[in-house]
């Protein structure tokens, strides 16, 4: 990737559609490129080629240029707004926009329009963002496969044949396809991690209640976590320094000042410790996948860190413990819309909602007490260590409507599979980043992830910018 200072002489005979968000704010603020042409161009590739890969749902063309209009005037007259005047950005279609459709991926939504903006949508529009439109997801955001939506499955731009991985799907698919500089993501087991890994781009969870979750649809209301989506690093932190901080309509959002998240990249990592997890939980099913990340290790190791080996707590507990919170989570947010309308679900959706139906209180109680004590004991080990790696997804993309995964010489649903390393830190709420680690032989990406202490994104960021 071109840093914003590098070839910038004769922007306008470079490939912009290609620019990082870094490379193209620092065009459009140097007046090289026009926001207007930049965000006409990208209308028109969408137009012209997601058809292969269904990442968008809703293109608002008109709105767009508006605002790239808008952005313009204000730029050309010194009205600078931020890093994101006059950059195209695409949103999760569970994100709520005002007088826009948001469909939650699902039939049963496919005609409502919110009276009002998610919290992160109005923080983008202040920054001057360009809103290209909502991009496909899981139906309710309910899958890790990203294959199951009333608008169609979203296919992987590294091969149109395999998942992106879910529920983020179309904000995966629509970064890595170069449609956008930029896409939110939510996350409640893995839904932004787990596409930024299978479509090779970088995707951060922050630490609950970091980012505002207010007007965006929920599926587990102590599990879900809002991020950005993006291309390298860099831009992803700088995403972040517009979507954290605290909002009193949202129950959840934590009242800490938010810092400047960009602030420690390029920073070395010397004598910090790196924790590696022992044990068996995090061992790869995939060789290529356990390869690229042994491969991710020396390099911090080569950058001057420490690689310490951890003992984390049971981390069998703690994701049997965030499953029976989404089930119960999930199933309590849809109960009456099963009832209301039976027929409009998808069947594997619909199906996944009901295991929590006979879910008893006690069972959720004792999930809470593990994610207490969970929580504590992670507490301690980040007295050790700066962060902790491990893969993101133990395998790589599966074809569209694949199901069942043999892992170890055993046959396994891919749904027990594909969040089993991500799933226990929404339990926990710890800010995980998954970004590219290499790519398989046949050219399928791989992810690796940074877990960090709560509210320790800008660290994290670090991290991740010494391995990119």
């Amino acid at each position: 990737m071109k840093t914003p200072e590098q070839g910038l002489a004769d922007t306008y005979k470079e490939d912009f559609i290609k620019f990082d968000l870094a490379t193209l704010s620092y065009a459009i603020q140097n007046k090289q490129l026009s926001p207007v042409a930049v965000t006409r161009q990208l209308l028109k590739r969408i137009e012209e080629q997601d058809g292969k890969f269904n990442s968008f749902i809703t293109v608002t063309a008109e709105e767009a240029m508006e605002q790239a209009k808008k952005a313009e005037l204000e730029i050309n007259d010194g009205k600078i707004r931020g890093p994101l005047h006059g950059v195209p950005i695409a949103l999760k279609d569970n994100i709520y926009t005002k007088n826009i459709a948001t469909t939650m991926g699902s039939a049963i939504f496919k005609k409502y329009i919110p009276d009002h903006d998610a919290t992160v949508a109005k923080k983008l529009k202040e920054a001057g963002a360009v809103i290209l439109g909502k991009l496909n997801m899981h139906e309710v955001a309910y899958g890790t496969s990203g294959d199951r939506s009333f608008a169609g499955p979203v296919k992987n731009p590294h091969n149109t044949q395999k998942i992106t991985g879910g529920s983020s799907s179309g904000s995966g698919a629509a970064v890595a396809a170069s449609f956008c500089y930029g896409a939110l993501g939510t996350d409640t087991g893995g839904s932004i991690r787990i596409p930024a890994s299978f479509t090779g781009i970088v995707g951060m969870k922050p630490t609950f209640g970091r980012v505002s979750n207010y007007g965006v649809f929920p599926l587990g209301w102590t599990l879900d976590h809002v991020g950005p989506m993006t291309k390298t690093v860099r831009d992803n932190a700088i995403l972040m320094n517009v979507l954290a901080g605290y909002d009193e309509n949202d129950p959840y959002s934590m009242n800490i000042p938010t810092e400047d998240y960009t602030a420690l990249i390029g920073t070395d990592i010397k004598s910090a410790v790196i924790g590696i997890p022992s044990g068996e939980f995090f061992k790869s099913g995939n060789p290529e996948v356990e390869e690229n990340y042994i491969q991710a290790i020396k390099k911090f190791e080569e950058a001057g860190a420490e690689i310490k080996s951890v003992n984390l707590p049971d981390m069998e507990e703690i994701l049997n413990a965030f499953r029976k919170t989404l089930t119960s989570e999930a199933y309590t947010v849809h109960e009456k819309r099963l009832q209301d309308y039976s027929d409009e679900w998808d069947d594997e959706v619909k199906d996944r909602l009901f295991t929590a139906k006979d879910t008893h209180a006690k069972d959720y109680i004792a999930a809470q007490q593990i994610k207490k004590q969970a929580n504590r004991d992670f507490e301690k080990i980040f007295k050790e260590v700066d962060i902790i790696v491990t893969p993101t997804v133990p395998i790589l993309p599966v074809d569209i409507g694949q199901r069942e995964i043999v892992l170890n010489g055993s046959a396994i649903h891919s749904s027990l599979v594909l969040n089993r390393f991500t799933g226990p830190f929404n339990m926990t709420g710890l800010p995980s980043l998954s970004m590219p680690c290499g790519f398989s032989e046949s050219g399928l990406p791989i992810g690796i992830q940074l877990i960090g202490k709560p509210f320790d994104e800008a660290n994290i960021y670090r991290f991740a910018s010494v391995l990119e």
